[in-house]
């Protein structure tokens, strides 16, 4: 990638908290226009990581630069520059929409015209005009989460941080939030977003997967699932939990996750796997047995059970 065009360097970032290594010698660069999505389990060093590029944690090792500033060195500077919206974005409940983007706008000392005329059209693109004096305490938890971004937004920032902000957010709102990130994305404007929703990191133009305070692959959707060993099958029976431990056990088979009423079963020859399997099962109620295309879930888990080496980037 053409350096000139980066938005976020991260450099050798460590982060403890008494013997808890959270984040270890992680590095990237997002691009701007750019989505970069943080996956990885619970615990992984998501949350930690996109505090320290807020600027809101300092990290014990490393570097970060949004936008060509330096965040540790000039973190006033690099506000202006960014936003982040974390997992609990701080609405007020008892102020109206408006209220509660005029606060913003003031915080981040946008006033006059260009807050009203920002305003309105963030609050159109957010699906929230005609909403501007009701209560923040009184819209649902998908109108909350789509004005926590408007307010995000409101200094029109480069660099927008976003630490699972979908989690609990029907499907509607989802696919609203998701829109309006595109149309962000297309103005150029770089977006790092962690996630708990394999369906969103398919969205996102890389992907970087932590686990135990490393990140420990950097690539795209595409990129990562080219790089899972062995292919996957879809087993699919009346009792698919109790199924599992037997499909575990048989020659060839590299890993299983049950998805649903199916297991999807990585294998070391699709052909040859998928006959035996139907031997060894013959006779179980509703067996079927098919080729699959690997998610990104199955691409994660089936990386992660590689032994450790060192970061792989793209």
């Amino acid at each position: 990638m053409d350096a000139a065009a980066m938005a976020v360097r991260a450099r050798g970032l460590r982060r403890d908290f008494g013997r808890l290594s959270a984040v270890r010698d992680v590095s990237f660069e997002v691009a701007a226009g750019e989505i970069f999505g943080l996956v990885g389990p619970d615990g992984a060093g998501k949350t930690t990581t996109m505090r320290m590029l807020a600027g809101v944690l300092g990290p014990q090792a490393g570097s970060i630069e949004v936008d060509g500033v330096d965040v540790l060195a000039d973190p006033e500077a690099a506000k202006l520059r960014l936003s982040y919206m974390p997992q609990r974005f701080g609405l007020y409940e008892d102020l109206t929409v408006a209220e509660n983007l005029r606060f913003y706008a003031d915080l981040f000392g946008v006033s006059g015209a260009e807050r009203r005329s920002r305003g309105a059209e963030l609050l159109r693109a957010a699906g929230l005009a005609g909403f501007e004096r009701r209560l923040a305490g009184q819209l649902s938890g998908g109108m909350k989460q789509k004005l926590g971004l408007a307010c995000a937004l409101i200094h029109a920032p480069r660099v927008l941080l976003l630490d699972e902000p979908t989690t609990g957010v029907d499907p509607v709102s989802r696919r609203d939030f998701w829109s309006i990130l595109y149309r962000l994305r297309e103005t150029g404007v770089a977006i790092v977003m962690a996630t708990a929703y394999m369906d969103e990191a398919e969205r996102c133009s890389r992907l970087a997967l932590f686990h135990a305070g490393e990140l420990r692959y950097c690539d795209t959707p595409a990129g990562l699932k080219a790089r899972m060993p062995g292919a996957l099958l879809a087993v699919g029976a009346a009792h698919p939990r109790e199924l599992r431990a037997r499909l575990a056990a048989l020659p060839g088979v590299l890993g299983t996750l049950l998805m649903g009423d199916r297991v999807h079963v990585r294998v070391d020859d699709a052909q040859r796997r998928a006959d035996e399997i139907r031997a060894a099962l013959a006779g179980e109620p509703g067996l079927s047995v098919a080729g699959a295309q690997a998610g990104i879930e199955d691409v994660f888990v089936a990386l992660l059970e590689q032994p450790d080496e060192p970061p792989r980037a793209s």
